[in-house]
């Protein structure tokens, strides 16, 4: 779904998570792809426009397929902005004696199951021979391959579980929707209050802002097409080994 072909990105986009990342992607997708109606969806609506979504609510969800099967737009991208590495609950372990069972299933609560529910839930608004991306945000942390410094169990392995999903799921939808492209994106380092107790290892020119950020992925993301469903990529569009 090139960028350069725009009559292909006519209809409905969905960023999913309202955090640092998600309104300004939603932000500069709409300036980039007038064409499409771009909507936000999120825990808390802040406005009259943005849907309301909770990826760890079966209820949310299901509202959520009921509103596109009633929306006059053709459903072409959804991204899911979503993501937790630390909260009250839950803190990335230095060790092994860090690790707490409950705080690995909140992990993959919402680090691993949500984007695959997210995908359940949007599947019947799709169209076999229409073009549709979806898209999440994933982390380098979660290369088997690329894991060097360890720690961090439970998010790694979230994420690296989501992959897998994900993964899986381009599989069967290339079958099934071959318009269709799953792709997970490495956002880089970003000024987030995700990342924010972390960047003090972080050197400055690594450290993105939500703004640029968001501008790397979209570039990536635009020039992405069918053909290349399943990829794990970097926000310079390099490939990250599983």
């Amino acid at each position: 779904m090139p960028e350069s072909s725009p009559e292909r990105w006519l209809g409905r986009a969905l960023i999913v998570g309202g955090g640092g990342i998600g309104e300004v992607l939603a932000s500069r997708l709409a300036d980039r792809c007038p064409q499409l109606t771009v909507t936000l969806c999120r825990r808390n609506p802040k406005d009259a426009s943005d849907w309301p979504l909770d990826l760890e609510n079966f209820e949310s969800l299901s509202r959520l397929t009921q509103t596109l099967s009633n929306d006059h737009h053709p459903l072409r991208l959804v991204f899911n902005a979503t993501g937790r590495l630390h909260g009250p609950s839950l803190q990335p372990e230095k060790r092994l004696q860090h690790v707490q069972s409950d705080q690995l299933i909140e992990s993959f609560k919402i680090n691993a199951a949500g984007p695959l529910l997210l995908a359940k839930a949007v599947e019947p608004a799709l169209r076999r021979n229409e073009p549709f991306h979806f898209a999440s945000l994933s982390a380098r942390v979660g290369s088997i391959g690329d894991n060097r410094s360890g720690g961090w169990y439970a998010y790694r392995a979230a994420k690296a579980a989501q992959n897998m999903m994900l993964r899986t799921l381009s599989v069967e939808w290339a079958r099934r929707f071959p318009e269709a492209t799953v792709t997970m994106l490495h956002p880089g380092t970003t000024d987030t209050p995700l990342s924010q107790p972390f960047q003090s290892f972080v050197p400055p020119d690594k450290l993105f802002s939500p703004e640029r950020a968001a501008g790397h992925l979209l570039d990536v993301l635009l020039q992405q097409t069918p053909e290349q469903t399943g990829a794990f990529l970097a926000w310079d569009g390099q490939c990250i080994p599983w």
